[in-house]
């Protein structure tokens, strides 16, 4: 969508403008306007287009070109607000991808210099050489910006002891939209009469905000509540003669809507040697509330947050942070106090103090204490999933926004707590979960609005109204970290009073005269209930799918709201989610991205950015680099599931139409690898001849840079007929179906003789499927879920007397158990073989650790270097594996470093290779390097042990059946024991000369062009 489409007339010239004037890259298609039309809040604006600066120099470009447009501007960060603040009909400036540096750091000082794209874990990541860290820490450390926190003035579980955002900022370039570039901080009247003497707009605005102090000097000290978490409104206090006439603290959490931040010079911290944790138990969390000023007479914690029974018991009905849970003490609401000093001596004293003061002793059952740092860590990072955990109940209600921030003073958190339930009962919300920063009186919850019915809607704002008059009799603030916004806005009078508001306009007049600062918040603030994400006038469509979204009430909508917002897919270290955001630092290949395009696809609001469909364009691009890793699955907080989403799309997007040749070549892998059998040796040589292997793969939509793998000369299916004998009985319990899946059965058969013989010397008779079977996982990829489908019903026919008998089916290839565990449920719902086959259908490792009674592995005594395929990450877990190596005396190093980048089809595909590669550098190549020669390398998806060998990495990886196939053969050799791995070897060059390749070449090229001719299937 072009600009003149976007945005009045007045505007037309500027994405024109924009491009020939910023370096960065300047985008107003319909993509990148739907990618940034919300954040994390209740709230949806369609951008005028987006810029992603190349520098500050860029950015600051970019701001004067939007003036010279009367355009509005609004500077995202992380995008992860609550309250609306990044979310505007403006010309968006991204500064995430390329201003991220840490452009100074003095040590001895402890400060440092940032520009405002740079995320809060990665700026406390340089710094730790430095032993120093920034204070504040919100839960979404791992991607918030700087440039975020300080339009927000961001808090997290440590402000307890470093302050805000603001306490935490010394000095701060800022540019107005009129241009004027400068540094603020304190100015005293010295420096005040200094920069009145040198005249011109910054002269101006430092008289201005001193005019501005002195008018409304007695309001100020009335109006602002003196507790430590009041966010809401500007830091008009910074200004007061006893505050040092701080500008810079004064600008902090005015959202955007004054200046933009270009760099900061911010206070930093030491970083504590030693930490403890207390945990008390109570029986609900309005007594432990009440506690709360109590523990603050007798200590200092470095935290004291907050958790209730509501948000355990969704996080047990979720199954996630159990660990954490199991060791909460007795109660059924837990405050957490942690400690911070030098020595573990110290830390530990100040809790058993505490204890001491309480009457209360460490071996009482509400009495939980820990000094170690990896439980403490589980156990926060419980508090820290509040939001997602509370964002998508079990119970399937809808929960937002819009009253998540309040604060009181500490000593009145109780009172207020239990006010807070009434009003809650009296509007019918039932039973929000109440948790947050107690130390500091600042109360998280979510409720249950019902925002997509005019009533609902008008008793949200009726109920936010009410809330708003309620926490100011309490003295306390609307927002107590996450800001105003058009949450709360439209409600600062009834915390302020109408002459500080006014103040607030004078503030944002000297600024912003024009108000292209972020309009609509703050000042002049859009109403409490406009622009909501859904709202009453919302018509999305509800269109039919392949997929049954069985937790979504079967709707493919429904599933796409799972995504409110939170950002981890943002996160560029641990777990899986999300790769490909990783690799390019892009919002549209984000989950997230992909989520707000799907919903505007829906195309529920008059002002969709995307208004065609199925077949959209952009959506099939931004889909287009999505590994289909299923890292969202579990890693998101929400549970979204993009690869799933993905195949959906693609099912319809292609319908009727011509795929691309890679759905045909790669999406039907199980039927060119039946017909590779007839002549592995020539195929190999058409796949690796000079010339010949280049034009086919540009035929079949492979990258010309990958690599194709090496096909058996005898697949393990072959053999294991050409064995014969008698199949074993399915009804005999120790039967075991061993499942042939492709990528092993053609590949690397050697792991399935691995299996059998482990299966065997546990006692197992394996059985293997005497017809062609298959999960249809390429398929399924690739979006041709008809096909799927028929496949699936054709492999339960095979599989059927195994299925009627209960026969367990041991799966090798992860990816494969995770279609029957996940998939195939979902595509056959009614189908209640397919149901009965996902309780049956195991892990190699399952099978081995749960159902295997007295048998033990061999001790290998040695140590390991383990490669979590993502699917089995995200589905099927890990735990048996983790066990199965600690009996075979495997001292296992299981890599937290993310997809390997191949992830199936996709790293083969046309234009996919260098993400994938780009991907696999972040982590899980360096790691096989670093490893020692004498680890063993285990993967046990073909994925993951071929990026690995294509990597450069000088190593190949095992499967965990072959590790401890070779284990019954006695001890691995002390250095690379992966040369006793068989795999298929690669034809010679004479081979790949020889003439026969060019008919092999042929004829692979004339079965291509035939594929065409599928494109009738679904």
């Amino acid at each position: 969508m072009h600009a003149s489409q976007a945005a009045p007339a007045g505007l037309r010239g500027l994405e024109s403008a924009l491009r020939e004037t910023v370096a960065g890259e300047v985008r107003f298609d319909a993509g990148s306007r739907g990618a940034y039309s919300t954040d994390g809040s209740n709230y949806r604006q369609v951008p005028i287009g987006v810029v992603v600066p190349r520098s500050v120099e860029d950015g600051a470009r970019a701001v004067g070109v939007c003036a010279r447009f009367g355009a509005p501007v609004l500077s995202r960060g992380g995008g992860t607000s609550l309250a609306g603040q990044a979310t505007n009909a403006a010309v968006v400036l991204d500064w995430t991808k390329y201003c991220d540096a840490l452009v100074s750091v003095d040590p001895r000082a402890r400060t440092c210099v940032v520009e405002p794209g740079i995320a809060l874990d990665a700026l406390n990541g340089r710094l730790a050489e430095h032993g120093l860290r920034f204070g504040p820490e919100p839960a979404t450390h791992s991607h918030c910006t700087l440039g975020g926190m300080i339009g927000n003035n961001s808090c997290g579980a440590s402000a307890q002891t470093y302050g805000k955002t603001a306490d935490n900022v010394r000095r701060l370039e800022v540019l107005t939209a009129d241009g004027t570039r400068m540094w603020v901080g304190p100015a005293g009247r010295a420096e005040r009469a200094r920069i009145a003497a040198g005249g011109g707009r910054r002269a101006e605005i430092h008289a201005g905000l001193e005019r501005l102090r002195d008018t409304y000097l007695a309001d100020i000290r009335r109006s602002f509540p003196d507790i430590p978490r009041r966010v809401s409104g500007y830091n008009l206090d910074a200004l007061l003669p006893e505050n040092g006439f701080d500008v810079a603290k004064a600008l902090v959490g005015s959202e955007g809507t004054l200046v933009t931040v270009l760099r900061a010079e911010l206070d930093l911290v030491p970083v504590p040697p030693c930490q403890s944790l207390l945990v008390l138990g109570y029986e609900d969390i309005c007594r432990a509330a009440d506690e709360v000023p109590e523990l603050l007479r007798h200590c200092s914690p470095a935290q004291l947050e907050a958790l209730d029974g509501r948000m355990a018991e969704l996080m047990r009905e979720e199954g996630a942070h159990l660990d954490a849970l199991d060791a909460l003490p007795a109660g059924d609401s837990w405050l957490m106090l942690q400690f911070a000093g030098d020595t573990r001596a110290e830390v530990d004293e100040q809790a058993y103090a505490l204890l001491r003061d309480l009457g209360r002793g460490e071996d009482d059952d509400t009495v939980a204490f820990s000094d170690e740092p990896e439980r403490e860590h589980r156990m926060l990072k419980a508090r820290e999933a509040g939001l997602g955990v509370t964002a998508r109940p079990p119970d399937d209600r809808e929960t937002w926004e819009g009253w998540e921030d309040s604060a009181v003073p500490p000593d009145r958190l109780g009172a207020y707590l239990r006010d807070l339930k009434g009003l809650f009962a009296e509007f019918g919300y039932d039973h929000p979960s109440l948790y947050g920063h107690f130390g500091h009186g600042c109360v998280h919850t979510r409720i249950p609005f019902d925002l997509r019915g005019a009533n609902g809607i008008a008793d949200f704002r009726r109920f936010l109204e009410r809330a708003a008059d309620l926490v100011v009799s309490y003295g306390g603030s609307l927002s107590g970290e996450h800001g105003d916004g058009q949450a709360r806005g439209e409600l600062l009078t009834r915390m302020f009073g109408e002459r500080i508001v006014a103040a607030f306009g004078e503030l944002k007049a000297l600024f912003d005269p024009d108000g292209l600062m972020n309009p609509g918040k703050v000042v002049d603030p859009r109403p409490v209930d406009g622009q909501l994400r859904l709202g009453s006038a919302w018509r999305p469509a509800d269109p039919e799918t392949r997929f049954a979204y069985p937790d979504d009430a079967h709707s493919f909508g429904r599933a796409v709201l799972r995504c409110v917002g939170i950002g981890n897919c943002r996160s560029a270290h641990g777990g899986v989610m999300c790769p490909s955001y990783r690799a390019t630092k892009e919002e549209e290949h984000s989950t997230r991205g992909r989520a707000r395009l799907l919903f505007e696809m829906l195309d529920g609001h008059a002002d969709s950015a995307i208004t065609d469909g199925w077949r959209s364009t952009e959506v099939r691009d931004a889909l287009d680099l999505c590994l289909s890793c299923k890292g969202c699955r579990s890693d998101c907080p929400t549970g979204v599931d993009m690869a799933t989403y993905k195949a959906e799309f693609l099912s319809h997007h292609y319908a009727g139409r011509l795929r691309p040749m890679a759905h045909y070549s790669l999406g039907w892998l199980p039927v060119w690898a039946r017909l590779a059998r007839l002549s592995p040796p020539l195929v190999n040589a058409a796949l690796h001849a000079p010339g010949l292997a280049r034009a086919g793969k540009r035929l079949a939509g492979v990258d010309t840079a990958r690599p194709a793998p090496v096909f058996a000369r005898r697949t393990f299916t072959q053999a294991w007929r050409e064995r014969g004998g008698p199949a074993p009985d399915p009804a005999d319990p120790r039967t075991v179906v061993l499942w042939p899946d492709t990528f092993t059965d053609s590949f690397h058969p050697a792991i399935a003789h691995a299996a059998v013989r482990v299966l065997a010397d546990a006692g197992f008779r394996v059985a293997v499927p005497e017809r062609p079977v298959c999960c249809g996982l390429t398929w399924i990829s690739t979006g041709q879920l008809g096909v799927a489908q028929r496949v699936l019903r054709h492999t339960l026919d095979v599989l059927r007397p195994y299925v009627e008998a209960g026969t367990p089916v041991v799966g090798l290839e992860p990816s494969c158990a995770a279609v029957f565990r996940s998939d195939a449920p979902e595509l056959l719902p009614g189908d209640e073989d397919v149901r009965r086959l996902a309780g049956r259908f195991r892990t190699f490792a399952e099978q081995m650790v749960d159902h295997a009674p007295g048998w033990r592995p061999p001790a290998l005594n040695r140590r390991a270097t383990v490669q979590t395929h993502c699917h089995q990450h995200a589905v099927l877990g890990d735990d048996a594996d983790r066990e199965l190596m600690r009996r075979a005396h495997l001292l296992a190093d299981v890599l937290d470093e993310g997809c390997c980048g191949l992830a199936g089809n996709f790293g083969f595909e046309r234009g996919h290779h260098e993400v994938s590669a780009a991907v696999a550098e972040q982590g899980v190549l360096p790691a096989v390097r670093a490893a020692s020669p004498g680890s063993v390398l285990l993967a046990d998806g073909f994925s993951c042990r071929t990026q690995i060998e294509q990597g450069g990495t000088g190593r190949r990886a095992l499967h965990l059946a072959e590790v401890l196939a070779l284990g019954l053969d006695g001890n691995l050799p002390s250095e690379r024991p992966e040369r006793l791995a068989d795999r298929p070897a690669g034809p010679s060059p004479a081979a790949r000369r020889t003439p026969a390749v060019a008919a092999g070449a042929l004829a692979a090229g004339a079965g291509l062009a035939g594929a065409r001719m599928l494109r009738r299937r679904p």
